[in-house]
């Protein structure tokens, strides 16, 4: 389970960015727009001369001062999507109140690529969740009803039968969060239930509301303690059904013979028996249950894909498979009015400018560890062999590029994100020592560097959050193949990234990397179960582990592991 480790302390942050480009003058801005421009693109190097090894924090926090010294001069910058559809094409409803999420409408600007449309089918499917939220959420009657039988432990009446309610807990590093809670999400809308999230304080403040009203659970709640809920809970579907408690038979079970609630536990150490809630007449007995209680910590989607009951449905919805994360990320996920001034300002301080934003993101896991050195040349090589960051010239040919006129340059920002700083270290030293061909500017950043990832503090959670999006905002991605970070945001940029294999046995893999097929996360762990009824569609599971094992981001490696992002 969760621990609060918020006591612990962390490494400190390294200076945020250490090489950067003048800045253009654009026309009407007038001097002091320039002198602006000037200072902020000066501010990396103050904080390597002046800061030391700054926070990461303080950066942020400088961006902002200047961001109000300019009076929003910095909004001249060039944003990838000048006039954008601030609704995502109908993904997103009207009306909202603007102040109170700044994100929900300002997001589309940031982003270079929507490659699919919502379907019309899906935007109907929305606009009737977002009616049944306001008509069954916190504060509603039929929610004040559903809850009196709850805490009554009686089975639910038929009053009840209008709104049915499945509550998210959350378990494991922000991305595994953000990639169940967009898969609970879809659940709900595929089952007509109310989505509510049992709001933990790390979790308090990252992301604005999605829906009319709230969705975040009461603290009044009649179940107590549910993020020590786990696989051996009595109320676990795998218990009731191993203790004859509930029976999987669709013939036998109606809404007075099931349990109030039952607790699914879908996480990595899941059981066979909790595993049949992958299998169709299982869903058709959960059905009848008014309250789920959901604990999960990966991407289930692609299994849902695999079952009678939802199959057709969701072929309607998302016509093009691997739009799932895509469309429900950028509709589901809002960072907070403080976590978007976090993303805001420092991407206007150092990546507005340039004209092409690669993203870089490392994760090395504590069950596949290669040395510092042959990860960073494992990454090389994946850029050379896919032409991910500039390359650069040396001797002459770097004496006669630097002595160029940079009027024709390209400025490129790389941004890392790692909780190490040794790639960034490395990656900002090759562009300081050595010319990029072209004479393009380049400029390197990394926001953070926590050294391991701390569970249960807000602040770790804000800083992941914020980089999340800094690289969603990117032209070109690379990622950690099996990183649940960089599935989320990947799929909210909606790009199919190229992927650093996962090391085997110690050594570098080979290739270093290769280009996802789909901007899909992978589902880590295959149900595996035997259905009664209409098994598992097999076939379509076979063809999703196959693709995700392809680009090295799968289940061979990482069957039994315990992910974290």
């Amino acid at each position: 389970m969760i621990k609060d480790m918020s006591g612990n302390k962390k490494a400190g942050d390294h200076p945020v960015a250490d090489a950067a480009w003048p800045a253009r003058r654009r026309d009407g801005m007038g001097r002091a727009g320039v002198l602006l421009i000037a200072c902020l693109f000066t501010l990396p190097f103050m904080a390597l001369l002046f800061g030391g090894r700054a926070g990461a924090l303080a950066v942020w926090q400088n961006a902002a001062k200047l961001t109000a010294m300019g009076g929003g001069l910095l909004n001249v910058s060039r944003q990838s999507a000048a006039g954008a559809d601030e609704l995502f094409g109908g993904l997103l409803s009207p009306g909202s109140d603007r102040r109170a999420c700044l994100s929900r409408y300002q997001s589309p600007h940031y982003y270079k690529h929507s490659p699919y449309a919502p379907s019309r089918h899906l935007l109907r499917k929305l606009r009737d969740y977002e009616a049944r939220h306001s008509r069954c959420g916190p504060g509603t009657p039929p929610y004040a009803r559903s809850v009196d039988h709850l805490r009554s432990g009686s089975s639910s009446s038929t009053e009840d039968a209008e709104c049915n309610y499945v509550v998210w807990i959350p378990y494991n590093g922000l991305g595994n969060r953000m990639l169940s809670l967009l898969s609970t999400f879809l659940y709900a809308l595929l089952t007509d239930r109310v989505l509510l999230v049992h709001s933990t304080d790390d979790f308090t403040g990252l992301f604005c509301e999605p829906f009319p009203g709230t969705w975040v659970l009461p603290p009044d709640f009649p179940v107590a303690d549910m993020s020590w809920l786990g696989v051996g809970s009595n109320q676990s579907y795998g218990n009731l059904l191993d203790g004859k408690k509930i029976a999987n038979d669709p013939a036998k079970a109606t809404a007075r013979s099931v349990p109030p609630y039952v607790y699914l536990h879908l996480a990595h150490d899941l059981r066979r028996s909790d595993r049949l809630f992958y299998c169709n007449d299982d869903q058709l007995v959960l059905a009848k249950v008014n309250w789920l209680l959901v604990q999960n910590d990966f991407y289930f989607v692609p299994a849902l894909y695999d079952m009678a009951e939802f199959e057709a449905e969701l072929r309607r919805l998302f016509p093009a498979k691997e739009s799932v994360a895509h469309l429900l990320g950028r509709y589901l996920f809002h960072p907070s009015n403080s976590v978007w001034g976090m993303i805001t300002r420092y991407y206007h301080t150092y990546m507005a400018q340039a004209e092409e934003r690669i993203g870089v993101q490392i994760r090395m896991f504590s069950w596949a560890t290669i040395p510092v050195d042959d990860m960073y040349s494992q990454i090389m090589a994946c850029s050379r062999q896919e032409h991910i960051l500039p390359d650069v010239v040396d001797g002459d040919a770097a004496a006669s590029s630097s002595s160029h006129d940079h009027g024709g340059s390209k400025p490129k920002a790389i941004l890392i994100a790692s909780l190490q700083a040794d790639y960034y270290d490395r990656i900002k030293s090759t562009y300081y020592e050595h010319a990029a061909k072209g004479g393009d500017m380049v400029g390197v950043f990394q926001p953070s560097h926590e050294e391991r990832q701390i569970m249960g503090q807000r602040t770790h959670n804000q800083k992941a959050l914020a980089e999340i999006y800094l690289l969603s905002f990117s032209d070109v991605l690379l990622t950690t193949g099996a990183s649940t970070f960089g599935y989320m945001s990947s799929s909210l940029a909606g790009l199919r990234p190229t992927m650093l294999m996962i090391p085997e046995d110690g050594k570098v893999p080979e290739p270093p990397c290769v280009r996802a097929v789909s901007m899909e996360p992978c589902f880590h762990m295959t149900p595996d179960v035997e259905c009664r009824g209409k098994a598992v569609n097999k076939e379509e599971l076979s063809r999703h582990v196959k693709e995700c094992e392809d680009v090295g981001k799968g289940i061979k490696w990482i069957k039994g592991i315990k992910l974290f992002d």
